[in-house]
């Protein structure tokens, strides 16, 4: 049997995933730029990489990240990228809070026609309150939101499936172009959506675009069992990861799905040295940059409460998760109270990697953690968070991805066309057309 072998995606914000990545020598500083976004693709495409994936949020705040504050609306840029890219799979957040149905289904099902199938979507339900009122709106609560996520992704993925494969026959010499057997209403009428359907576009070239999530709460999970193709997980021990990839893997069976149809990808961010002393030194040049002023603001997100006016140097406390993301902070309170640390020591890894893993060494150090990671049931490959662009991943390509491939643990080559294919998926049933009544 073939080895089994990691996936990797690059989390791609163009002022660096560092909140001060964008000051190191070299960095790009804008996140509205696309002659940007298309070099870090070029970056992961020579690396082989499964999936470019860009986050997204509905509001802004100058105290905020810088590309958190002004970046692209994500499925415009990616329309664009799907132009000038080749194989890379394309990822990019779009809301069940906010979004309507037929919309998402129909802009990921036109992502994945544009880019011969590459297209991936993201579901999160918004756990940023500062989203509603533009909007309009009163912020759902964590609970009512998964309510709405659970239903709202059912109608995308029935939306996708309102055609079946063929249906488009351009006959000229009948002058029938659409096969009506081919088609049908969706039809549904649920607790919180009415959609008619059908989509008006063509079945994907995947099938249906690949679905990433990132819930870890009860909801969150269950939701990712029932419906995710990757999981992007929020860790910062390896125990704990070991626990979190069992806990999702484990409830799949329930809906009729196998592990090893769900890849686990938790975030990290590599910081590389000659030498040991020289990552660390990199780190602390970056740390040095993050201020309760510039971290203030992350923080108080993940964690649902201003943390502005906590003593920096008094330890942190024991505090229930909030009603926004539970992966963050329940990874960071975790990380708080296992080591001991402080407010001060907080806000410095909310500016590192905005609660995501970072470890910083050699290459063969990082190489041997990620293998760790991997093969003791932590991970089925990784989320890379370059802290800044292009160096910082420019180092991990050229460096930590020809080591893992020495040792057999990721490709040297592409070998599908689509980003079902990379991930080593099939193209899935659809519900409405099945093979075996044809």
């Amino acid at each position: 049997m073939a080895q089994r072998q990691m996936h990797l995606g690059v989390f791609v914000l163009g002022t660096g995933n560092h909140i001060a990545g964008w000051r190191m020598s070299g960095a790009y500083d804008s996140f509205q730029s696309l002659p940007v976004i298309e070099h870090i693709a070029r970056i992961a495409e020579r690396g082989c990489f499964d999936l470019l994936f860009l986050g997204d949020g509905l509001a802004a705040g100058v105290n905020d990240h810088p590309s958190f504050t002004a970046r692209f609306e994500p499925i415009t840029m990616l329309a664009a990228l799907a132009a000038t890219s080749k194989h890379l799979g394309l990822g990019a957040t779009m809301s069940t809070s906010y979004m309507e149905p037929f919309n998402v289904a129909r802009f990921y099902a036109s992502l994945d026609h544009l880019s011969g199938g590459r297209a991936a979507w993201n579901a999160v339900t918004s756990s940023n309150p500062r989203a509603a009122p533009n909007f309009g709106r009163e912020h759902p609560s964590h609970d009512a939101r998964y309510r709405v996520a659970e239903e709202f992704v059912d109608v995308v993925m029935g939306l996708w499936d309102c055609w079946d494969d063929g249906a488009i026959v351009a006959e000229r010499d009948t002058g029938r172009y659409i096969d009506a057997s081919k088609v049908r209403a969706l039809d549904h009428e649920g607790e919180f959506f009415r959609v008619k359907g059908p989509l008006n576009i063509g079945r994907c070239p995947q099938g249906r675009p690949i679905i990433l999530q990132a819930g870890s709460s009860e909801p969150g999970l269950n939701l990712a069992a029932r419906t995710a193709d990757v999981v992007f997980s929020v860790v910062q021990d390896l125990d704990e990861a070991r626990a979190a990839y069992v806990a999702l893997k484990s409830r799949m069976p329930r809906y009729g799905r196998r592990p090893e149809e769900i890849a686990v990808l938790p975030g990290v961010m590599p910081i590389l040295g000659r030498t040991r002393q020289k990552a660390r030194n990199v780190l602390d040049r970056l740390q040095a940059f993050v201020t309760s002023t510039n971290a203030a603001s992350l923080l108080s997100g993940r964690l649902g409460i201003d943390v502005s006016g906590f003593p920096l140097d008094e330890q942190v406390p024991d505090l229930p998760l909030p009603d926004t993301s539970h992966g963050f902070a329940r990874a960071m309170l975790s990380k708080a109270k296992r080591e001991g640390m402080t407010w001060r020591d907080l806000h410095n890894l909310t500016g590192a990697a905005r609660g995501h893993w970072v470890i910083a060494g050699t290459v063969s150090d990082i190489a041997d953690t990620l293998q760790e990671w991997f093969e003791t049931g932590a991970a089925d490959g990784f989320n890379i968070l370059p802290a800044w662009f292009p160096g910082a991943f420019d180092s991990f390509v050229d460096q930590v991805v020809p080591e893992l491939q020495r040792r057999g643990l990721f490709r040297r080559q592409y070998t599908a066309t689509t980003l079902r294919g990379h991930l080593g998926l099939e193209i899935p049933e659809n519900r409405f057309f099945q093979r075996a009544a044809q």
